[in-house]
């Protein structure tokens, strides 16, 4: 019995742990700092999700007895043995050598090179950094802001006629006396600037701390030359739309929920990358062991034609059967060629998920399966199975995540159908001076003088249909996803039940086609004994040959295909066949 074998390996950029919380979950980048790894899920545990298994002699003994089969052994087809005569030279097949030195690699080798250099991994590892951006983006909306400013302008003011007014004096004589003011000629310098701080409160309202001062010049022989200064503080807070915690933290909320449904995401496509690289790797063991079939089948076909042609030199067969045994070479040929041309485009598909500079297409380097195939009988729990993709497959709970996200945009979207109601409040300690700047800054707080205000401000859309629409989408959309989810589980259900299914047929198509090759061995060995006895022919003999190779292929066919169904169920549960402590760190 073989076992699975975990692996532990690096990518730049990308972090792959075997913890499983995915709230928990960010991508490392060169630079910068989170929380924690993303995570990739344990491999599943066959025996656990299983009732029982049985190896391979176990199966193939319990379904002779069953459907009352005999039981041959195993063929191990000698020529020398059988003609009882010096083989004759193997021949050679023209311009079919494979060009290129075999290299051996394991299953465990292949993810780890493929996890360092697979360009899709390397392109969805870059999503959950942006999607860390975009959160890291939206928490420093309450970042406070420092500002500044300065302005110098300068009038130079005509003479103006001016307003008619009366005089209210203590002195008789000037006591309602008509005058017409007039704004003599002048120039006036004004240089005004001011510096504070803006504080977004998470309740919606903004406070600033600032102070403004003023210098005012003017030239002539009433010239002046003042100061003046203010130290303000105000607060302006919203009371119904966009007034609260909750309200103002929910683009937060929002982007940290679909940050991790990113993650979920990435690790979705890591699973499937994963899954793609297994199936490659068992779709080349196929290849190759198809090529060492047809090798033998030529071969075979080959010391045929030799034989024959020794008896037709004989005398003891008619020259008809080396025609017939030319026809079963050049039939080989054929097919060794299409299966060296399979074994050429399954490398290349495996190169091109590796991208290792060693395993290149244009290079001389052929990748050679070393791991052998799992050939045990799981017969698995499907209610287990199903349990288990319910808390696994990270569809679901990327899913989930979005819900989660659609209640906080309904919850946001319902608040700004309320009507803009605000309270602004401001205070101001005022001061002045003259000839210096720093005279007016001498008693900042002494309260001489002051300035304050407060007022409300009220504003609301004659229909206000725009934000009602607004949440009425985002409530469609919210069911749309409840649907979309239900949809989702029984998608999970009937994936569980199908890949159940199609790993038990494969397994039956394993123990069918090893029968095929037993008894295929036996009945080639005494059609060819028959033959050189004179009873059967050379057509019948090779007949019974491709009916061995084809019983050999349908057998590596189903260990393949077992292959590929066993990775489909830890597939649709969320979880890796055979792999685990996979970290892709920097």
């Amino acid at each position: 019995m073989k076992h699975l074998i975990p692996c532990t390996m690096l990518i730049a950029g990308l972090s792959l742990t075997t913890a499983w919380p995915l709230q928990a979950a960010d991508i490392t980048a060169t630079g910068a700092t989170t929380d924690q790894p993303i995570t990739l899920p344990e491999r599943i545990d066959l025996d656990a999700m299983s009732v029982g298994k049985e190896s391979l002699e176990q199966s193939t003994s319990n379904t002779q007895q069953q459907y009352k089969l005999s039981a041959p052994q195993k063929l191990n087809i000698k020529l020398d043995d059988v003609l009882n005569a010096q083989a004759a030279p193997q021949a050679q097949v023209p311009q079919l050598a494979l060009n290129g030195v075999e290299h051996g690699l394991t299953l465990a080798d292949v993810r780890a090179r493929a996890l360092q250099n697979n360009l899709s991994l390397k392109v969805v590892q870059f999503d959950p950094q942006i999607a860390q951006s975009a959160l890291g983006a939206e928490r420093a909306k309450f970042d406070n802001i420092i500002y500044a400013s300065l302005k110098r302008s300068r009038e130079n003011r005509p003479l103006t006629s001016g307003d008619i007014v009366q005089l209210k004096a203590e002195d008789a004589d000037l006591d309602g006396q008509l005058v017409k003011l007039n704004k003599a000629e002048q120039q006036i310098d004004y240089l005004d600037g001011e510096a504070g701080i803006a504080i977004p409160l998470r309740t919606g309202g903004t406070v600033r701390v600032s102070t403004p001062f003023e210098r005012k010049l003017t030239e002539g022989s009433l010239g002046t030359d003042e100061y003046r200064r203010a130290t303000r503080f105000s607060i302006s807070q919203p009371l119904l739309r966009n007034a609260g915690v909750k309200v103002n933290e929910a683009s937060i909320r929002i982007a940290d929920l679909d940050r991790q449904a990113v993650d979920a995401k990435t690790r979705l496509q890591s699973i499937r990358i994963v899954s793609l690289i297994d199936k490659a790797y068992w779709d080349l063991y196929a290849a190759w062991a198809e090529l060492d079939v047809r090798r033998q089948q030529y071969d075979l076909a080959a010391r045929n034609l030799e034989m024959v042609r020794r008896r037709v030199e004989e005398g003891l067969v008619a020259s008809i059967e080396a025609s017939r045994a030319e026809i079963g070479v050049s039939d080989r040929i054929e097919a060794l060629i299409v299966a060296k041309t399979r074994l050429q485009l399954s490398q290349r598909q495996l190169q091109f998920l590796l991208n290792d500079s060693q395993y290149t297409m244009e290079g001389q380097a052929m990748i050679r399966p070393q791991s052998e195939p799992i050939l045990v009988h799981y017969e698995f729990e499907t209610d287990k199975l199903i349990a288990s993709a319910m808390q696994g497959r990270l569809e679901l709970l990327e899913l989930e995540l979005k819900l989660a996200a659609d209640i906080n945009k309904i919850d946001y979207l319902q608040n700004q159908t309320l009507p803009l109601f605000t309270l602004d409040y401001s205070y101001g300690a005022l001061s002045a001076g003259t000839s210096s700047l720093s005279r007016a800054y001498d008693s900042p707080f002494d309260n001489r003088f002051s300035e304050w205000s407060v007022g409300l401000r009220f504003e609301l859309p004659m229909t206000n249909e725009a934000r009602r629409n607004q949440l009425q989408q985002a409530v469609q959309q919210r069911m749309q996803r409840l649907a979309t989810k239900e949809l989702q589980v029984l998608t999970v259900k009937r994936e569980i039940h199908d890949g159940v299914d199609q790993a038990e047929q494969h397994w039956q198509r394993i123990i069918a086609a090893r029968q095929q090759v037993m008894l295929a061995s036996v009945n080639y060995d005494g059609e060819l004994k028959q033959f050189n006895e004179g009873l059967r022919n050379m057509t019948e003999v090779l007949e019974m040959l491709s009916r061995l190779g084809e019983s050999q292929i349908k057998e590596i066919r189903a260990m393949v295909a077992y292959q590929a169904a066993l990775i489909d169920i830890a597939y649709t549960t969320g979880t890796l066949l055979g792999y685990g402590q996979v970290e892709l760190g920097s």
